[in-house]
């Protein structure tokens, strides 16, 4: 399991450093990511992805959640109800709850494409005055461990914290 450590650099040749240094520590690159002011990231660093700048996932999350729901109450209520005299298997109950939850995570992902991530949200001004946001994917076992490195090389650097465990399942 891993935990999400946000840090706010001062500038791009930091950022550089900090990739460097987390190389070197055995932090594998595809688990760092950086975010600064559009087109200044250079190519050679891996900045966010689409899905991490956007509520997709959490969008697709709460659609899963909720058009399970909603498809097995309403395959529940036609088993129920028998309408038109259908008989409606037990089993219509489950394949309209797996159905619902694909729709759901469908239409509620692309609704989450076009909002900005929340928890993102908060470093926004930070990162278009010039400083880079950097977020490091760190084993639970290791973190204590990279933000004392992190600490003791670099103390100008703004420690701006620790994502909360995330649930396997929402």
């Amino acid at each position: 399991m891993r935990r999400r450590l946000y840090y706010l650099l001062p500038d791009i040749p930091s950022a550089r450093t900090m990739l460097d240094e987390l190389l070197l520590a055995r932090i594998e690159e595809r688990h760092i990511h950086f975010m600064a002011r559009e087109g200044s990231l250079p190519d050679d660093m891996p900045g966010c992805s689409f899905a991490m700048k956007t509520d997709l996932v959490h969008g697709a999350q709460v659609g899963i959640v909720m058009g399970a729901t909603i498809g097995f109450l309403v395959g529940f209520v036609l088993a129920l109800s028998q309408p038109y005299g259908l008989d409606v298997p037990t089993g219509m109950i489950l394949l309209m709850a797996l159905g619902g939850a694909l729709f759901g995570a469908w239409a509620s992902g692309m609704n989450g494409c076009a909002i900005p991530n929340k928890k993102l949200e908060q470093y926004t001004d930070r990162i278009e005055q010039g400083q880079v946001l950097m977020m490091v994917d760190v084993p639970v076992r290791r973190i204590v461990e990279i933000e004392d490195m992190i600490a003791r090389r670099h103390p100008n650097f703004n420690f701006a914290g620790v994502e909360p465990p995330m649930l396997a399942f929402p």
